[in-house]
């Protein structure tokens, strides 16, 4: 695995603690070029960040925060938000502070740069790797992909299931896997993820005709009401009145139909309440992708992704 990982991957490891411990110990990892993680506590008013290494503070100047910021091509909001979160970094030498205690000078960009050039730029479509959700909008989510770069999974690359909001399916700084779906104009990484959810049949294989189980309404329409059954299954119940998407359902299997790819169910029972998004149930999380088909091979549909690496 390479070792330019989100950032918050190395925070709790016995390398990233030992090298933390003391200041010696970070003497050795400013002389080895040693990526850490580290907690921000603050964003000062020149909107330097300090970090709490434990045996000493240390200080990411702004130019030092993030790749692009000199340039206004990033913007010191990706700086500022992360207070409180984990930020990796190289220590570049050592100073005093103005009460004569000795802190770390530390460089956020400079480890994003390496990522850049030594990973990033490296990863082909159908690439499959870690990420962490860092923030949702309505079109999509925003995922670091390595040292706090960030990508787009728009919202119909999540799962098969359509949902309204990323927040259906991801909250923010979660852990979660993706695949690279390409590159976008300026060059920026795009990523997919339901290819990784599994196929049609692979899902339809946790369930059988005449049992009950449990859903949600993602859809109510005339001639019928759609329920997610998995993030990358879902089946047409008949219509039923007074239901609304967002609603958790007991519903009945009347009958599963691969070569349609459909699911015929009734709607036994509904009812809201909150439920937050379950980790995602992976059926790949690792290597590559060249070619990924949802669809059973006899249907009438094919429903397919190629990772076009031309």
């Amino acid at each position: 695995m390479t070792e330019y990982l989100p950032e918050g991957y190395l925070i709790d490891t016995p390398k990233n603690k030992f090298a933390l411990s003391s200041a010696e110990n970070l003497e050795a990892a400013m002389k080895n070029q040693t990526i850490l993680e580290a907690k921000v506590i603050l964003c000062t008013a020149k909107h330097d960040l300090i970090v709490d290494l434990g045996c000493m503070r240390g200080i990411i100047p702004r130019a030092e925060g993030a790749v692009g910021i000199e340039t206004g091509e990033t913007r010191d909001i990706a700086i500022i938000s992360r207070v409180n979160k984990p930020v990796c970094f190289k220590i570049t030498g050592f100073e005093e502070d103005r009460n004569k205690r000795k802190i770390a000078v530390c460089s956020r960009k400079t480890v994003q740069e390496e990522c850049l050039c030594r990973y990033l730029e490296k990863l082909v479509p159908g690439d499959i790797i870690p990420a962490v959700v860092t923030h949702m909008e309505n079109f999509g989510c925003f995922a670091d992909i390595g040292c706090g770069i960030s990508s787009l999974l728009p919202i119909d690359s999540i799962s098969v299931s359509r949902i309204s909001h990323p927040a259906d399916r991801f909250k923010n700084g979660q852990n979660i896997y993706a695949v690279v779906s390409g590159r976008d104009e300026a060059g920026r990484i795009c990523l997919s993820h339901k290819e990784l959810l599994g196929t049609w049949e692979e899902n339809a294989e946790n369930f059988s005709a005449g049992e009950t189980v449990s859903g949600i309404i993602r859809s109510v329409e005339d001639y019928g009401v759609f329920v997610e059954l998995a993030p990358n299954l879902a089946g047409l119940a008949e219509p039923c009145p007074n239901l609304r998407p967002g609603q958790q359902a007991s519903v009945y299997i009347k009958s599963l139909i691969p070569d349609k790819m459909k699911i015929k169910l009734i709607v036994v029972d509904a009812f809201d309440k909150e439920t937050l998004p379950k980790a995602p149930e992976y059926f790949i999380n690792k290597g590559h992708l060249d070619f990924w088909q949802y669809s059973p091979e006899n249907c009438s549909k094919a429903v397919f992704t190629v990772f076009n690496q031309g």
